[in-house]
C-alpha cells in the first residue's frame, strides 16, 4: 500500500500539470501547434520592428495569448495580402491575419473568427498637403492618385466611397502590400492611402512631421481572424476571444499598440 505522503506527493505533482486552459475552461489543446500567417505590412497590428526585424503587433500579442490560453503554440509565417486568404482556405495555414475585415463574399471562402476589432476608414495625406480636406476635393481634382492593395477594404473603399465604383478606375494606384503604398504617399508617388484609426495613429505616430488624416470616417469595418471552414479551431480561438475581452485583455492590447505604441514613436 502506498504511503500517505506518497498519495499527497502525486496529487500534488498532478495539480501542477493543470494547464491555464484546463484552469480558465477553456479548451485545452494539449500542446498542439499553431500554424499562424500574416503579412508584417500593417501598423499597428502586424509589422517588422525596425530594431530586430521580429514581427510585432497587436496581432502577434493577441495570437500569441490566444494559443497560450488553449495550450498550444504558434509557429509565425509569412504570406504577401493577395494569396493569404486562398492559402488559410487551402489549409496550408491554421489561422491568418491581416486586420481582415469581416464581409459575406470572404465568408464564403474562409470562415471568421468573432469580431476582434471594430475600425473605421480614413484618409491619410502628406502632413503638408492642403489641397485633400476629404472625399469631394480629392475627387474634384482628377490629377491626384489614391494608394491601394487590389481586393482589400481600402482598395474597395477607394471605388466606392471616394472615386465613381469603377474598380478599373485610372486614379487607383495599385501596390503589392499595404507599406509600399505608404512609402509612395510618403514619396510623392499618390496623394492619399485609405486605412483604419489604429494603423493611421500607429504611422502618425512613427511618422509625425510626415503624415496626417483629414476628413471623417469613410466607413465601419469589424475585424477577424480567417481559418479554414470548418476548422476545429474556430471555437476554441472565439472562447479565447471571450475571455481576453471579459478579463480586460482586449483593452490592454488597444492600449498599448494604439495608443502607447504611437505615443513611444514623436
Amino acid at each position: 500500500m502506498k504511503s500517505f505522503a506518497v498519495v499527497v506527493k502525486a496529487a500534488v505533482l498532478a495539480l501542477a500539470f493543470v494547464t491555464a486552459s484546463q484552469a480558465a475552461g477553456l479548451p485545452d489543446l494539449k500542446g498542439r501547434t499553431i500554424v499562424a500567417v500574416t503579412e508584417n505590412a500593417y501598423v499597428p497590428l502586424n509589422f517588422a520592428d525596425p530594431k530586430t526585424g521580429q514581427g510585432i503587433g497587436w496581432e502577434y500579442d493577441a495570437v500569441n495569448e490566444i494559443a497560450k490560453r488553449l495550450n498550444a503554440k504558434v509557429d509565425w509565417k509569412l504570406s504577401s495580402w493577395d494569396v493569404m486568404i486562398q492559402s488559410v482556405r487551402d489549409g496550408q495555414y491554421d489561422i491568418g491575419m491581416d486586420g481582415i475585415t469581416i464581409n459575406a463574399d470572404r465568408a464564403k471562402q474562409i470562415a471568421f473568427s468573432a469580431p476582434y476589432m471594430t475600425s473605421e476608414q480614413y484618409m491619410l495625406v502628406r502632413a503638408k498637403d492642403t489641397e485633400v480636406t476629404g472625399p469631394e476635393s480629392f475627387k474634384a481634382n482628377p490629377k491626384l492618385l489614391i494608394g491601394a492593395q487590389a481586393g482589400t477594404t481600402n482598395f474597395y473603399t477607394a471605388v466606392y466611397n471616394v472615386l465613381d465604383g469603377d474598380e478599373k478606375n485610372p486614379r487607383i494606384k495599385l501596390f503589392d502590400t499595404f507599406g509600399a503604398s505608404v512609402q509612395a504617399l510618403k514619396t510623392g508617388d499618390v496623394d492619399t492611402v485609405l486605412m483604419d484609426q489604429a494603423s493611421a495613429n500607429g504611422y502618425i505616430g512613427a511618422n509625425p512631421d510626415t503624415f496626417k488624416v483629414v476628413g471623417g470616417p469613410l466607413g465601419s469595418d469589424q475585424f477577424g481572424f480567417i481559418l479554414k471552414q470548418g476548422s476545429d479551431l474556430i471555437a476554441p480561438v472565439n472562447a479565447a476571444l471571450a475571455a481576453m475581452k471579459a478579463d480586460g485583455t482586449i483593452d490592454a492590447l488597444n492600449k498599448k499598440w494604439l495608443y502607447e505604441y504611437q505615443s513611444s514613436q514623436k
